[in-house]
């Protein structure tokens, strides 16, 4: 009796941490049918589309030249950090330590933020084609969820991360 509510608790856990790291699939299609739209639409990506390499530095993604403020916008913080315990918290912890995957602590020095939201809102082509993402996945061992961000949850996230960063 004791082993079997064992394995019925270590089923139950891997359960909710699946559906906790997952999400819906809903709005997955219509963000791949945005992205392409926006990826045929931008000239950088037709340039691209006559040189099929894939260049590392662009990232995969609509995202290029984000400007970011000198100072912190702490509303965009705050609902980047709601957004960060909903769907992030499960498998990323705030310090430098691994959880399921990488400490988000000195994210937005390792990365250039164009980079952290193609990845947050593009993660399957990102994992698929960028080295940076492929070389993360090799040290996890997990493959990040799409979590459907919109582009403003996006962009609080990354804000958060900053004040994460110590950004003031």
């Amino acid at each position: 009796m004791k082993k079997l509510m064992i394995s019925l608790s270590l089923i139950l856990s891997a359960a909710i941490l699946t559906i906790s790291c997952g999400g819906n699939n809903n709005g997955q299609d219509e963000a791949a049918t945005s992205t392409a739209d926006a990826t045929a639409t931008s000239p950088k990506d037709n340039e691209s589309s006559a040189n099929p390499t894939y260049d590392p530095k662009r990232g995969e993604g609509k995202f290029h030249d984000v400007k970011l403020g000198e100072k912190l916008d702490p509303a965009m913080a705050t609902k980047g950090e709601k957004v960060y315990e909903l769907k992030c918290a499960s498998c990323h912890k705030l310090s430098d330590e691994k959880l399921v995957g990488p400490g988000w602590k000195g994210v937005t020095s390792r990365h250039e933020p164009e980079w952290i939201l193609n990845f947050v809102t593009n993660t399957d082509e990102m994992l698929d084609k960028d080295p940076k993402a492929q070389a993360m996945l090799e040290i996890c061992m997990v493959r990040m969820p799409n979590q459907n961000l919109s582009d403003d949850d996006a962009k609080s996230v990354l804000e958060f991360m900053r004040k994460n960063d110590g950004v003031k």
